[in-house]
This record gives C-alpha cells, structure tokens and sequence, in this order.
C-alpha cells in the first residue's frame, strides 16, 4: 500500500509506514492543530502525457473527421468498424435480446429519473417592479451529446441519466456515444436504455475521440451544443480542453468517488461493501473512510480485505485501494464533516444513526446518502436524483447534471414609459461616467 500524504501520527503504524495487514492507508488526524488541508492526499492533475494524447486525438479528429474516429476505435477498443451508427431498429432488437427483468428495471428507473428532474425544473417567476417587466425565457439547446462508458464494465443507467434530463429540458436531438467492445458492438442493455430513453442517434464510440466528434462535428456524427456524462481521465481531459467549443456541464464527472463517515453504530461490512461499489469502477477512483472510532476503523478494514477477496472484480478494486483507499480518524463528527469537505466528494455516505446534525455541516459533496437504508448504489440507478455527479473535487462549485444544463436562460425586457422616464437619469449618469456617447444618445433620442 503506497504512502499517500504526511501524517503527524498513524495511529496503526508507525510514521510514514503502511498499514501492511489491510487494504486502506491510514491518517490520523486526530489532535492535528494545522491546516487539515495540508494532512490530506490531493488529487492527481491530468498527467501531461494523458493531456498531450488528447490534444492529438482532437486535432486528429478535427482535422481528418470519421478517418481519424475509425482509426482511433480500432487502436484503444480494439474494434474495426464499418459505419459508427446505430440504427433505430437495432435498438429496439435489443430490447428484445435483453431479459425481460432487466429491461422493466430500465424503465421503472427511466420513469423515477424523468419524473424526478421533470419536478426540479420549476419555471422562474417573472419579475415586475410596476414599471419594468423582466419575463424569463428558457430555450433548450438544439442537440445535445451524451456519453456513457464502457472497456471495464457496461454502464446502461449512465444512458438513462444523460438522456432524461436532456428530454425534461425539451432538447429534440440527442446523440449518444457507447464505446464498442472488440467485436465492434454495443451490449444490448445499453442498446435497450437507449431505446426505453428514446434516443435519436447512438454511435458506436468512445473515449476522447467521441468527446472530439461530439464538439467538433464529422461526416457522420453532426456536432453538438452540449457534452454531458461520465467518462474516463481522457474523456475528462477532453471535456476540458474543448469546453469553450462546446458547452460542458459545470459537474466535472470524472473517475468515481465516495468518503464513508462511520461510527460505533455502524455494521463494518456496510461500510466496507458501500467503499466498494464505488472502487470497483477502477484503478482511478477514490474509496475513503472517516471515523473518530478506531475499533470500526479497524473492523471495516479487516472486512474489506474479505470482500475485496471474494469479488469477481477483485482487480479493479484492489487497483483502486492500492492508490486511493484511506481511512482518515478523526476527534468528532464536525472533524470528521470538516475533513469531507475539503475532499468535496462526489458521494458521501453518512453511515451514522444520528445524520441530522452533520446534514448541516455540509458544504461540499455531489449527493448525500443518510443513515442505513440509503446507500449510494440507489442513487447510482433507481432513486431519481442524478448519478452524474461533480468528482475532482469540482463540488466546490458544481453540481449533479440538471435538466437546466440543457437550457439557455434568455431574459426578455418590456419597460413601460413610466419606467423609462424614471430610468434615464440613472443610464445618462452611468454612460456618461464611462465616456459612451451614443449610449447617452440612444435615451435622450426617446426623451
């Protein structure tokens, strides 16, 4: 287990040492009077080769369009493609294809997913003050680009978190990208989310270059206002180097992560099974515990080691610990909140009895899941609220994805000639203060 920031004391090792008979790497913070800041692991900055390779793949792309889309899959998915689209009729074989279990269960979620964003997106009230009128307008954007992963597993509700809101929002055209498996085909319960979510376009394509294709547009996949979804450190990569030629939701939806808070009342094996279903995403995650119990820190450790080795994805978890998996200890639950939001998780588990107090502590985290009965695994699929969620610690300032990242707001002005007479003073003042003449002009031409 590799050493993973400066500690003061480790409280199951000695300084600077791993903890060798578990899985997690332990910081003890408790009694720690500096910065808790400067005691906790950062994340990793996109590496500038990962930076660099991106750079290519969207110059390629914009430069020699499906060429360069075709090349590409064959080279990271191992896939040789004669066309990037899906049709309409494929979609709905795969409905056909799947169990019939299973694509129920895509649609129950579909509905609680839709229903949920339909009810979050209120419309603002107008504003009148008697004599000026601001009347908002919301317009959806003309097409949107929606991303669902692939390579180490499926993710067929990334497909249905994408494309719900993007529907509340009003959005008619969207395009969706599923990176293909070697064969060159998308698995069919990806193919039936699509169908139960009503997509326009699926294309057979992932990683960078369907982020490229999205924003830049080529023969086959015409370009799009908006990137939305979850995606590897090159997709992530991309989003950020084209943000700017495309819009890109303010989540910053990278590699998956979750920070377990824990306490005496807390079943070690939920503890250690909840920092899992997030770890098993891949090498790239995050996976923390935080307690001001040692006994629970080492109970949940020592379950892990055991479910970690009954896992089928045993790899991809172990890659996950092995880089990110920690268990910070801490005085108290404010510490232990205070801690959390300076990681500004993407999910954060109160596995606590008595939640209430900490709910108001909060200030950064993607979502919230409180008490037992709420795991995070609900929200990843069936509760309503959005699983694409902001990682990186972006929950400073972002979001989950919202039916509003698929708006414009517009505002549209009436004034009324009280109004007027009562706002040209105050417009003259300004404009003349700033030396624009023919802002001046364009009032008292109305005087």
């Amino acid at each position: 287990m590799a050493y993973l920031g400066p500690v003061v004391t480790l409280g199951f090792c000695s300084q600077r040492q791993r903890y060798d008979e578990g899985v997690l790497t332990f910081i003890d913070a408790r009694a720690f009077s500096g910065e808790l800041s400067s005691l906790l692991p950062s994340p990793e900055a996109p590496g500038t080769a990962v930076a660099a390779q991106v750079r290519t793949i969207t110059e390629a792309v914009r430069n020699e369009g499906d060429a360069a889309l075709f090349r590409f899959t064959q080279e990271f998915d191992g896939a040789s493609l004669d066309r990037l689209d899906v049709t309409q009729e494929e979609l709905q074989a795969a409905t056909g294809r799947i169990d019939p279990s299973v694509l129920h269960a895509l649609e129950v979620a579909y509905k609680r997913i839709f229903a949920y964003h339909a009810h979050e997106m209120s419309t603002p009230e107008t504003y009148e003050d008697g004599t000026v009128t601001v009347r908002p307008l919301s317009v959806p954007v003309d097409r949107a680009g929606c991303y669902a992963p692939g390579g180490l597993a499926r993710y067929p509700s990334s497909v249905l978190m994408c494309v719900a809101p993007a529907r509340v929002a009003g959005v008619d055209n969207i395009a969706l990208c599923i990176p293909p498996d070697r064969s060159g085909r998308i698995d069919d319960v990806s193919l039936a989310a699509a169908a139960v979510a009503g997509v326009s376009e699926v294309y057979a394509l992932g990683g960078a270059q369907a982020i490229a294709a999205l924003a830049l547009g080529t023969e086959t996949i015409p370009r799009v206002d908006v990137i939305v979804g979850p995606g590897n450190s090159y997709v992530a990569e991309a989003k950020r180097q084209l943000s700017g030629e495309v819009g890109v939701a303010s989540s910053f939806a990278g590699p998956s992560e979750v920070v377990v808070i824990a306490d005496g009342s807390t079943r070690p094996e939920l503890a250690a099974i909840d920092l899992m279903v997030q770890a098993e995403h891949g090498p790239d995650g995050m996976a923390w515990l935080i307690t001001w119990d040692e006994m629970i820190a080492r109970n949940v450790d020592a379950a892990l080691e055991r479910l970690i080795a009954e896992s089928p994805r045993k790899e991809q978890l172990l890659a996950t610990m092995e880089k990110s998996g920690v268990c910070v200890l801490v005085d108290s639950p404010a510490q232990a909140v205070e801690v959390s939001n300076i990681v500004a998780p993407e999910h954060l588990e109160l596995l606590v009895d008595d939640y209430s107090d900490l709910v108001e502590l909060i200030r950064n985290a993607g979502a919230v899941f409180c008490g037992q009965n709420a795991p995070a695994s609900l929200g990843d699929y069936a509760v309503g609220p959005n699983h694409i969620l902001p990682t990186n610690r972006s929950a400073r300032f972002a979001s989950s994805l919202r039916a509003d990242d698929f708006l414009k707001h517009i505002h549209v002005v009436e004034v009324s000639p009280e109004g007027f007479d009562e706002l040209a003073p105050t417009v003259i003042a300004l404009a003349q203060s700033e030396g624009l003449a023919a802002h001046v002009d364009s009032i008292r031409f109305r005087q």
